[in-house]
Order: structure tokens, then sequence, then C-alpha cells
């Protein structure tokens, strides 16, 4: 009796939990989801446009200025704290290409090095007085100039050679009683490299020479003047540097890991820019037994003939050797297009997703370069998309949304005001921070003056946005154009400085050539946000010789924020003109 009573308790339990179920279960779960509904509507946070680092959870008016708070941007779109996304249109315009990195075989193919002519050392010559005194005539006019051996150099007047002619004209007189005294004033006279005529003229004649000529030594070019006519030197001061080019250096920079790979006599082919059709040959003539622990580099040498007078130097080239044996046959390899140089540091855009245009930078180091490619030591792996055209507009948006990019490694935002930079644990990631971005490069006052006009250029197409007035962007583009093609890269002897010079005046022909070929003027100032950011990076790597403003305006590219270069203070927004014409702040002054 007892157990039927049991299961019947059991029974009406089991049939009230099924009806609670079926009558509240759906109810329930309606409730959770506007319960979710309410979280992520409470989780929204609310900025101002002007002032980024404002956060507030709920919408008002901002501290700082009073304007409308805007929802702030979450990070819904699941990227991580160093990826930034573009846009289907900024990919277009850019025409952003990207390739999967895959292994290739190396062995068998021609190692390219790059390296730059210079001067033969052991042929080079530096030409001296003998003797102190003044230079009463200098025959050579410049640096480069041609001389011959026994062709005169200067005329000098020295006191000291005075006296000493007329102790000869004295002793000559006393020689049959004295010839040891003659014979020591002749040879003082032949260590100051008169020779046995001048000596016998001055004897003979009794006549005390005034100005002494000096004849060059060896043949060759000027390669310095390190004196001047009416200068006053000192015996074995040096007059002038004189360089044999009948042969010159090629140096090449090897790395370190692929030291083992060549050796002397190796049979080397030499190729130049000048003479694109033409090869020249020459073999290692010596392998630099020091590391260079800056570069992580040695030179290779190699000794070129030059009595045609091919070579100068300076001149960049490239060596291809062939038949290197490279113990690594599978080498990972890249387009040499993809990568961006910056100081010590090489890198690379990454392509995170493959449906999506998400990109990280990535520092890579590399080894040798194999005709267009360059082997990856260490940063990639096969498999992985990196952008291999238009990797400059890629880090140009890099650095407009405070992400790491080429010239700022640790993607740092910038919130403050009036030219001062710091660092903020609640702003967003618009602003980036060009406070050291680039590392000023040493380059000769010509470049920057050259870059200057360039910069000036710019200036006015920025007041010709500011007014919208289309015929004077038109010509401002043309004369950016012209004044970009009047820069001499030969004045940018440091390789560093020239592979940068070349890879932004190409972003930034590149830009100008975007704005002159439309006439829309919501489009051209798209294309001068890009522009900006290359001449920014230009500037502060090479300078232009005057302080120059750095601005910023957080509304500018629907809220993305933009940057422009300024020569005064006073803010002239170029992205909106009269519209928000004072919208935006100074973010540096760079020197």
């Amino acid at each position: 009796m007892k157990n039927n009573k049991i299961v019947i308790y059991i029974g009406i339990l089991v049939v009230g939990v099924l009806l609670g179920w079926l009558l509240f279960g759906g109810s329930s779960n309606e409730e959770i989801d506007h319960n979710h509904d309410a979280v992520a509507a409470t989780n929204q946070m609310w900025t101002c446009s002007m002032h980024p680092q404002i956060m507030q959870p709920e919408p008002g008016d901002c501290p700082i200025c009073g304007m409308d708070l805007i929802p702030a941007e979450n990070s819904a779109d699941g990227l991580l704290a160093d990826q930034f996304k573009l846009t289907e249109n900024a990919m277009a315009l850019a025409n952003i290409q990207t390739t999967v990195v895959g292994k290739g075989n190396a062995e068998g193919n021609t190692i390219k090095l790059s390296g730059k002519i210079a001067e033969n050392e052991e042929a080079n010559a530096v030409q001296v007085s003998y003797f102190s005194g003044r230079i009463e005539r200098l025959n050579v006019s410049f640096t480069g100039e041609e001389v011959r051996k026994g062709q005169l150099l200067a005329t000098i007047y020295s006191p000291e050679l005075y006296a000493a002619q007329q102790e000869l004209i004295t002793a000559a007189s006393l020689k049959e009683s004295q010839p040891a005294l003659y014979k020591a004033v002749r040879n003082k006279l032949k260590l100051w490299k008169l020779s046995e005529n001048q000596i016998n003229q001055i004897e003979e004649t009794q006549k005390v020479k005034e100005n002494f000529p000096v004849y060059a030594t060896v043949s060759g070019t000027v390669a310095e003047k390190l004196v001047e006519q009416g200068d006053y030197i000192k015996q074995g001061q040096p007059l002038l540097k004189i360089a044999n080019l009948n042969t010159v250096w090629g140096n090449f920079d090897v790395y370190e890991n692929q030291i083992d790979l060549f050796k002397k006599g190796q049979e080397v082919m030499i190729t130049t820019n000048a003479y694109s059709n033409k090869e020249f040959n020459g073999k290692v003539d010596f392998i630099d037994p020091v590391l260079n622990t800056k570069t992580r580099t040695v030179t290779l040498r190699v000794v070129l003939n030059n009595k045609d007078d091919v070579f100068k130097p300076g001149m960049f080239v490239t060596a291809n050797i062939n038949g290197v044996k490279n113990k690594n046959k599978e080498a990972l390899s890249i387009p040499a297009s993809a990568v961006l140089w910056t100081g010590e540091r090489s890198v690379v855009y990454l392509k995170t997703n493959p449906d999506q245009p998400v990109f990280e930078m990535r520092e890579v180091t590399l080894g040798n370069q194999i005709g267009n490619e360059y082997q990856v030591l260490e940063g990639l792996f096969s498999g992985n998309e990196i952008v291999t055209n238009g990797a400059f507009t890629v880090d140009a948006a890099a650095q407009l949304q405070g992400k790491k990019s080429m010239m700022n490694k640790d993607g740092k935002v910038m919130t403050g005001h009036e030219g001062h930079l710091g660092m903020d644990n609640n702003s967003s990631n618009k602003e980036t921070d060009h406070t050291n971005m680039n590392e000023r490069l040493e380059v000769s006052e010509k470049f920057q003056q050259q870059l200057n006009s360039i910069y000036n250029e710019y200036i006015n197409l920025k007041d010709a946005l500011v007014k919208e007035d289309s015929k004077s962007i038109s010509t401002s583009t043309s004369t950016l154009l012209n004044n970009l093609t009047k820069v001499d890269m030969k004045l940018l002897s440091d390789n560093k400085a020239h592979n940068h010079w070349m890879s932004l005046e190409k972003e930034i022909k590149s830009s100008v050539t975007s704005i002159s070929e439309t006439s829309d003027i919501k489009a051209q100032r798209d294309h001068f946000k890009y522009l900006s950011s290359h001449l920014i990076n230009a500037v502060q790597l090479f300078g232009v010789n005057e302080k120059v403003y750095l601005e910023f305006c957080p509304m500018a590219d629907n809220n993305k924020g933009a940057f422009w270069l300024s020569k005064e203070e006073k803010v002239i927004n170029p992205y909106f003109g009269d519209a928000m014409l004072t919208c935006g702040e100074v973010k540096q002054v760079i020197e």
C-alpha cells in the first residue's frame, strides 16, 4: 500500500514539473533575451568627437567643449589591439595587392648584393708641401679636376727656403775649403724636394728665388682641396687629395648568416642603373674580418677596372654572384616591393583575415636579395599573406588609426594639447603619436632645400583645399609634381636615406596624381589625407630647415581623424573649409 502511494506522489510531481515548463519556459527565455539587450545597451560608451579621451557611460555634453557626445566605437569587430581594417573603397583606390608567402628554392639562383662605388684607397695619394710658407698661387680650381704627374699645382713663398738659398750661395764660395758644409746645405734643399737642376741654377745665377713651385707627384683626379690661395701652410701639411680612378672599389654588404657563402676570388657580375644594359666583370678581392655591430653585416670588396671612367665614387651598384652553394636549400622569400625600411628595422604588412581587409604590421629579419625577392630569416611563416603593392598606403592608414606602423612601432595614441603629447588609457585609437616616430637622418642642406620646395607647394595645395579653389588645386598639384622631379637623389649618399626617399617619393607622387585626376573636392581631400601622412614622414625624417606645425582634426574622415602640416600655429582646416574652418589643434612642432 505504501509503495502505491509513493508511485502516485512521484507521478504528481513529474506532471507538475512538465506543466510548469510548458507554461513559463518561453517567457523565461524572452526575459533572458531582453536582459541581454539591456546589458548590451548599458555597455555602450559615449565620447566627444573633438576630445576622444572623454568616455561616458551615457549620452550628454562634453565636459570640455560642450558638444553633444557621440557613440564610441566598440571592439565588436573582434580585431586585436595591433590590427586595423581598411574599407573596400580604400583598397581599390590604392590598388592594394597581397601575396601568400611560399618557400622558394634558392639553390642555383644568383645572389644579389647592394653596394656603392668608392675610391681605391691603395691608389690614392695626398699631395703635401715639403716646406712652410704662404700660397701665392693655387693652380687647382675645383674638386674633380684632372692633374698629371709633374704638373704645376701651386707657387709658395717660403721665408725659410729663402734663407736656405742664401746659405747655398755662401756655401758655394766655400766649397773648396769646407766641402762638408757645402754638401749639407745642398742636401737640406733636396729634403725640401728641390731638384738638382733647381739647386744648380740657384748656385750658378747667384740669385735667390722668392717663390717656389710645387709639382704633382702622381696623376689622378682631385678628390678634395684642403687649402685655398693665400693660406699659410706648415711643412708636411696636405694640400690636395688626389684619387687615381683607373680602378675603384665596389663595397657590398653581406649579412652575417651569409658570410660562409662567399670567398676571395669569386667571380662577380656588376650592374648599375646608370648603364642598365651593361654588365661588368670583377672578382671578390677582400672580405672584411670585422663585423659591423650596428648593421650586422661585413663588407665584401670588389676591385673594378675603371679606365673608361664608367664608375663614379658614390654610385649605387648591384653585384650578382652565381654558383653560390646555399646550405639552406628551402628559403622563405618575399617580393622586394613588400618591404618597408626604417632605421634598423624592416617591416611588412600581414593580411590577418583572408576574407576581410584586416592588416597588422610585422617586423622581419631579411637575408640577401635574390632577384626581385628577399630571403626572410625571421618574422614570417609559409602561408602568411602579405601586402606586396600599396604597402606605404597601408602604413599611412595604420598611422592614422593609431596602430603599430613603420615609424611608430609602439602604436601610441596622442591626447595632449598645444603640442604636448601624452598617453591616456581611456583615449580612443584615433590619433597617431608622431612624436619620435622618425629618427632624423643626416642629409645635405641642398636636399633639405629641394624638399622645402615640395613642402611649400603642399602648403599652397592645402590653402586651395580650404578655399575649395579648383583652379589653384590644379596649379598646385602640377607644380608639386614638377618640384618632385627636381629632387636630386644623388645628394643622398646614405643607403638608408636613399631607399627611404625612393619609397616616400613614389607614394607622394601617387597621392598628388590622384588629387589631380579628380575634380570632386571630397575625393581630393581623401587623397590629401594620404599625401599629408607621407609628407609628414619625409619632413620628420629629413627636415626642411624651418618650423613646421603638425595639426590634427578628429572629426575629419568620418570621425576617424586626419593630420596635415602647417606653417602657422593657427588652425585652418583643409578637410572642411568654411564649414568647420578652425576644427583641430596643434599636436607637434617639428623643428
